[in-house]
């Protein structure tokens, strides 16, 4: 219960995690905190702050706002709570109070994947596959469900095992928009995790300060198309602040959205084309990272249109259709069958690249 205590005392503009660090010391738990005098208050908080508190207490019903949370399934661990995520706990300045929907992290086999939110049909697929065998092997895959990257990463993971979403909002907001449903699985699968109380709208200046938390619950951090002043390289920051290891997916060497990455590998971050690479640092296994390409199981016409296609380039219908016997309505037919397989997406009207989400 002093848990709901400690989110009720974040609410209050003012207190901050070393203030309500320093009234849980002095009170001996928050529950007593929340519930003091205006004369003790005043020990330990400015009278501006000690005026906020006894206004928000006025109107906030702590039993009500419990009840609230438990039936929309949101869940709280302290920091000093045995579930709360091991990799996170000693880092610097880690939450001290996490809000969540879904399953914590019970071991530490996590890996980050981020990048840009203006990804290629390039970046979209690399982050996919390696999201999706990376949960295939039982590691869970951490990114911030952002556009592009982060929720091709999600994507990915999804298909094949956990993944978490840490946001720069409350739990309950569903940001980007789109993303409602994504969340929804996630939270099904992984966790949907913050450090902001429910119902906080997403503003910029929370996504950076997210960033620590995606880095402090991973291994290691793996980067695509990041460009040289992209938001991912603050990730990067912290894992380096960290110890943790650096990841990087090389793009084009005339691609600017992949300048970040290139800059990162000149300064030591290790190359990779593949999970294999990344199995080889922590001794994880790869078996069960999905089927390949000739095990696809096609029927003639189905592998004539997918041959057409790249993992890199997005392929108009009309080049499907000088490329191959079939009709457009065929390879419109065929083209719907693959994507509710797995094995190609749309990237811009009528434009498809191949996945390797389902492979």
């Amino acid at each position: 219960m002093d848990k709901i205590y400690v989110a009720a005392l974040q609410m209050v503009p003012g207190i901050g995690n070393r203030r309500l660090m320093k009234l849980i010391a002095f009170f001996g738990d928050a529950r007593q905190a929340w519930q003091a005098g205006r004369s003790d208050l005043v020990a330990c908080l400015d009278e501006a702050t000690c005026h906020n508190l006894i206004g928000i207490r006025q109107k906030l019903d702590i039993l009500a706002l419990a009840e609230k949370w438990q039936e929309q399934g949101i869940r709280l661990s302290l920091l000093t709570d045995p579930d709360y995520p091991a990799l996170l706990k000693p880092t610097f300045n880690p939450p001290l109070l996490l809000y969540y929907r879904g399953e914590l992290p019970a071991d530490n086999n996590s890996m980050a994947i981020v990048g840009g939110r203006r990804a290629s049909a390039y970046g979209l697929n690399a982050a996919q596959m390696l999201g999706s065998e990376l949960a295939a092997a039982g590691v869970c895959v951490v990114s911030g469900a952002a556009r592009g990257v982060d929720t091709a990463a999600h994507r990915g993971a999804l298909t094949k095992g956990r993944t978490i979403a840490v946001l720069g909002c409350g739990v309950d907001v569903s940001y980007p928009p789109e993303n409602r449903d994504l969340l929804d699985r996630i939270a099904g699968q992984g966790a949907v995790i913050s450090e902001y109380p429910p119902g906080t709208s997403p503003h910029p200046s929370f996504f950076p300060a997210r960033n620590r938390i995606i880095s402090g619950l991973s291994r290691g951090i793996v980067v695509i198309e990041a460009a040289e002043r992209s938001g991912a390289l603050i990730t990067v920051e912290h894992a380096l602040d960290e110890g943790r290891d650096v990841f990087a997916v090389p793009g084009s060497i005339f691609s600017a959205i992949s300048k970040g990455c290139h800059n990162l590998i000149k300064q030591g971050a290790k190359l990779i084309d593949c999970t294999g690479d990344i199995f080889e640092e922590y001794q994880w296994s790869n078996s069960g990272t999905g089927a390949k390409a000739g095990e696809l199981d096609l029927q003639p016409d189905e592998f004539a249109v997918y041959e057409q296609l790249s993992f890199d380039k997005p392929i108009s219908l009309d080049e499907i259709v000088a490329a191959t016997d079939l009709t457009v309505s065929a390879i419109a037919y065929i083209v719907l069958q693959l994507e509710l397989r797995g094995l190609v997406a749309e990237h811009g009207s009528q434009y498809y690249v191949r996945t390797k989400g389902g492979i």
